[in-house]
């Protein structure tokens, strides 16, 4: 199991255990993470899974691809370490990463 935790708005944390291989969406809806919509279902069609990626974290994460970046143009208040979590593997070496969730999506 890998742990992800959320941070929302309000500063709030949720910790959650996920399958290696799933996305950071796929687990915040199923988890009833509220801040995370994901409306096109993790096909990188739309940017309701908008999140921030904790600094720290980061470095750790494969890079955006052209069509991820093209798609945060359209995100309610981008920032250097936005992404779309749908685009977000999962994976043993992500173990404890923190995404927090913007106030809103778009």
């Amino acid at each position: 199991m890998v742990k992800v935790v959320f941070v929302n708005s309000n500063g709030e944390r949720r910790e959650i255990a996920a399958e290696p291989g799933m996305t950071v969406m796929e687990t915040a809806v199923k988890n009833g993470i509220d801040q995370i919509v994901g409306e096109c279902g993790g096909a990188c069609a739309c940017a309701t899974c908008h999140v921030y990626v904790a600094p720290e974290w980061l470095d750790k994460l494969p890079a955006a691809s052209p069509m991820e970046s093209d798609m945060l143009d359209f995100a309610v208040d981008p920032r250097p370490n936005s992404r779309l979590s749908c685009q977000i593997t999962l994976t043993d070496a992500l173990d404890g990463l923190v995404i927090v969730t913007p106030e809103r999506q778009g």
